[in-house]
């Protein structure tokens, strides 16, 4: 993160990205995820989540917390307290909903001028912003990411540091069908971690155990299956859904079987 910040100085580079990273180190698959990718690890037909998407939605208390200790990263125009909805000027002296930092249900308030300001955190599901900007909370980079038509930055709330998690390949008796799979958030935009499976095992049944490429397979179908096919009304799934308009990077990496030692 560090380094992306310096080369934004000197090379006048923008942008960042999320970060998912595998490592296996001394028998123990070590995934550390900083934004909204996935890795789930099928074992015997068994899914094991490997990471958790940050959102602002998942991440709301943080956020939240955060805000409170530094009013300043808010400017004047955010509220970190979270609403049902947009508050109306109308609406001022009425009790509503609300929750705080330290809060996982709802409590009234009576409604203040400072409740008038945009929400820290605004909307639901995958629409869900932070400051009206970025649907992520942990990634690389940004570092010169400001609110739209304003001066106040987005980095101090996107932090760079992961969540991880350990694996124990030690543990089990893992066969060729046992894989790590991981995928950028256009995978599981529109794939839920059961399909994904039973993509892995109807495409790794096809193939003899000890063909490498089986995996690679897996990977392209998976892929394949979350774009969809171009229609008339845009790229479709089988179930004439909308197919994934982001970015679908998807990696399977086999935890055992002949030749994976």
């Amino acid at each position: 993160d560090e380094q992306i910040e310096r080369e934004r100085a000197s090379q006048h580079l923008p942008g960042g990205c999320c970060a998912l990273a595998a490592i296996y180190l001394m028998g123990k698959f070590y995934v550390a995820n900083a934004g909204d990718s996935r890795a789930i690890i099928i074992r015997n037909g068994e899914i094991i989540p490997m990471s958790r998407e940050f959102t602002p939605e998942t991440e709301r208390q943080r956020l939240q917390f955060l805000a409170l200790l530094r009013p300043e990263l808010l400017g004047k125009e955010f509220t970190h307290l979270e609403f049902p909805r947009r508050i109306q000027p109308k609406e001022l002296g009425k009790k509503m909903l609300y929750r705080d930092q330290n809060m996982n249900g709802w409590a009234y308030k009576k409604i203040e001028e400072d409740d008038l300001k945009f929400p820290l955190i605004f909307g639901e599901g995958k629409k869900a912003r932070m400051m009206a900007t970025i649907g992520v909370t942990r990634g690389l980079g940004d570092h010169d990411l400001k609110v739209f038509s304003s001066n106040i930055h987005i980095k101090p709330f996107l932090s760079c540091f992961p969540e991880v998690r350990v694996y124990d390949l030690t543990q089990y008796e893992h066969c060729p069908d046992d894989v790590l799979v991981l995928g950028t958030d256009g995978l599981w935009d529109v794939t839920n971690d059961k399909e994904v499976a039973a993509v892995v095992m109807e495409v790794l049944t096809s193939y003899e155990p000890n063909d490498p490429c089986r995996y690679t397979m897996v990977a392209q179908e998976l892929v394949v299956r979350s774009r969809g096919v171009l229609k008339e009304h845009g790229w479709r799934l089988a179930n004439d859904k909308l197919g994934s308009g982001d970015d679908i990077s998807v990696f399977v990496i086999p935890l055992g079987g002949p030749g994976n030692y």
